[in-house]
């Protein structure tokens, strides 16, 4: 996995960049003092993984994660706890609290590793073709890869950095962040009602108010997809006197 580190503290990065050298599967492309010096970089190199600070001149973490689009995997590096709530809120992988130690910080990237595995899996074996001709796909459940069979999911639920996918024959929890899955999901068959759930149009039951009915599961919907999901789902399918 090619890495960057970010971090204004010359002994910081070096730390860091220590860490990286001691684990096989990362290669570290550069290390830059602020996320603006991140910019040249991208369009050369293919970064996978990121190690952020937060405190850092012309632009801290906190804001540059909340303009960047499409970023990679971010592991926070941090000597501020507060920052905690927000920095999962921006889908950051992990957050790890200066000085950080060698066993903490390979357990991140060990994290990090998985998460990258799981998507690659399934850009390789072709979920992003989902509802063309793709029937199911592989997700990781702990030490076991589980088969989800498309027509079998109900509703996807995200929490921070994992997803909960709710199938006709259980659920399933794995290390995905919920964007990177409804990029790869049929937008004909399944639809964004909430910042945190994805449904499956064919399995709603019934819109009531502020929430869709599907078997005994109430999703709530957000005001901001409300409108779309009537256009999506209701309008071509209504029936009026």
């Amino acid at each position: 996995m090619n890495c960057v580190i970010i971090d204004d503290e010359p002994l910081a990065r070096e730390g860091i960049a220590n860490y990286v050298r001691e684990v096989d599967f990362l290669n570290l492309v550069q290390t830059c003092q602020n996320p603006v010096e991140l910019l040249n970089l991208v369009s050369e190199h293919k970064i996978d993984l990121l190690f952020l600070d937060i405190q850092m001149p012309k632009m801290n973490g906190i804001d540059f994660l909340k303009t960047v689009q499409n970023s990679p995997i971010v592991i926070i590096t941090t000597a501020f706890p507060s920052y905690a709530l927000e920095s999962f809120q921006l889908n950051v992988l992990d957050y790890l609290l200066k000085p950080i130690t060698f066993d903490r910080f390979y357990k991140a990237v060990s994290k990090a590793k998985d998460y990258y595995q799981l998507i690659t899996k399934a850009v390789s074996t072709g979920i992003e073709t989902a509802g063309q001709t793709d029937q199911y796909f592989f997700i990781k459940c702990d030490n076991k890869y589980e088969k989800i069979v498309f027509d079998d999911i109900l509703y996807i639920q995200g929490m921070q950095n994992y997803v909960i996918i709710f199938t006709q024959k259980g659920k399933y929890v794995t290390l995905l962040y919920l964007k990177n899955l409804e990029q790869n999901l049929d937008s004909k068959s399944f639809i964004r009602v909430h910042k945190s759930y994805i449904v499956s149009i064919d399995k709603i039951d019934a819109i009531d108010g502020n929430e869709i009915m599907i078997k005994s599961h109430r999703i709530p919907i957000s005001r901001n997809y409300r409108e779309q999901i009537i256009q999506q789902v209701v309008k071509n399918k209504l029936w009026i006197k």
